[in-house]
């Protein structure tokens, strides 16, 4: 994943507030290793500093239409496009200073901060920078709107707009880096619908929008201005979805899949999300040669999680030679719901999983691979020799062929009562994204 950042020098802009409609101004600074991001409300007489993170959340993101952090009179609003910017950067640490309640919306987009920020160097730090891992399936709904996330090994977000006008139907699907950020996000503005306009100016919202940095959507298509894509509005939903994910401070591994969701929803998975993160998803475990591993070792190890981990032991273990793990096979597994339900036998491909994830704990205890990720390259001599049923335990022996520092190779060995129920050659690369 790399090290952390932060900016080379200082640099200041000024602008608007969209919903405030005063005069803002902002100066980045660079900030040390593992500051993280934070704000300083240099307007007020106890200059407070805001840190980002989910305990700086506020309850008035969702009334607000934009993301808020900090609390009563030291409160920061709109910074999703901010957050957005920082994120397509790859910056972690950043000391911000700003003279208002509000971030200035510019041109609606987040061109205007990701050039300054770029404008101003990008320094890279001396010290790894670990990614938030989406370690188990998360499913919320709030209405019409859901928002979910599940394990995978970058960062994906698939995002369907789903409103009453003909412009606001559609889907997207992006693996987030910063190459795909710059060309397919980051030039996307903010949107809102004619009849809403009223209404929010009467609400307090909406000061310093104008047709030049809001897009305003009528019956018949954007009032006084042009698209910039197409499909502008879906691509802004996933900019502001990036940002608001930002409000962690570091990349995410996960796939987001959004249904019509707003700042409430993004940041209510913020908050799931973290509570997920107990410690590294290959934390310290205590590793003995000769003795063996329970499953909370397991999963400390392995970024597998139900339904689709299929080691309950490990038995013996010496990191990067050999391993011996078990899996008990029983009728409630999910496979045999579909599988020959009728006969239930475990399907193939499943035994060659499980006895890779067995080797894949066996290459992961290494202490230079840990927090890697092993994914499948080649599997070679593959052989069946006997059905596994429910009731059977799958003993499984994986030994090492060679591992190196990006690949490892294998051969496995899966065993039922002493008799060999199959056997693989298999070749892994180990993967440095969540390092």
């Amino acid at each position: 994943m790399g090290n952390q950042q932060t900016i080379a020098k200082s640099v200041t802009i000024k602008g608007t507030g969209l919903h405030t409609g005063r005069q803002v101004s902002v100066t980045f600074k660079p900030a040390c290793v593992d500051a993280g991001i934070s704000f300083v409300r240099t307007d007020l007489a106890s200059k407070p500093v805001i840190r980002v993170g989910v305990e700086s959340l506020t309850h008035r993101t969702g009334s607000l239409r934009c993301n808020c952090i900090g609390k009563d009179e030291s409160a920061i609003q709109t910074v999703e496009h901010l957050l957005a910017a920082l994120s397509g950067l790859g910056i972690h640490n950043i000391e911000i200073e700003i003279d208002g309640n509000e971030v200035p919306g510019f041109d609606g987009s987040s061109i205007p901060i990701y050039e300054a920020l770029l404008g101003a160097g990008i320094k890279q730090q001396d010290k790894a920078c670990l990614p938030i891992v989406v370690r188990t399936p998360i499913i919320i709904h709030e209405g019409p709107a859901s928002i979910m996330a599940f394990p995978a090994p970058e960062f994906k977000i698939s995002y369907t707009l789903c409103y009453d006008h003909p412009l606001l139907k559609d889907f997207m699907e992006l693996t987030v880096s910063p190459e795909s950020f710059k060309k397919e996000l980051l030039g996307a503005r903010t949107f809102c619908l004619e009849e809403e306009v009223e209404q929010l100016r009467s609400l307090g919202f909406g000061k310093g929008a104008t047709y030049e940095n809001t897009l305003v959507l009528g019956k018949d298509g954007v009032i006084n201005n042009k698209l910039r894509f197409n499909n502008e509005f879906v691509r802004h939903k996933i900019l502001d979805l990036t940002g608001d994910l930002y409000v962690l401070g570091r990349p995410i591994c996960g796939h987001i899949i959004a249904l019509k969701s707003g700042h409430s929803l993004n940041l209510q998975l913020v908050k799931k999300i973290m509570e997920q993160q107990t410690g590294p998803v290959t934390g310290d475990v205590n590793i003995e040669p000769g003795k063996g591993l329970d499953i909370t070792q397991i999963m400390q190890i392995l970024p597998h999680r139900d339904p689709f981990l299929f080691v309950d032991r490990i038995l013996e273990i010496e990191p990067g030679k050999r391993i011996i793990g078990i899996k008990n096979v029983t009728v409630n597994d999910y496979f045999f719901r579909g599988h020959f339900p009728q006969r239930p036998v475990m399907p193939g491909v499943i035994i060659l999983e499980a006895m890779a994830q067995v080797g894949g704990v066996m290459m992961l205890s290494k202490p230079e691979n840990r927090g890697k990720l092993a994914f499948f390259m080649l599997i070679n001599n593959a052989k069946f020799r006997k059905t596994v049923v429910p009731g059977d335990q799958l003993v499984f022996e994986v030994v090492s062929v060679k591992i190196k520092s990006k690949t490892g190779q294998v051969h496995g060995t899966a065993t039922v009562d002493g008799t060999v129920v199959a056997e693989a050659d298999l070749m892994f690369a180990l993967d440095e994204s969540t390092t």
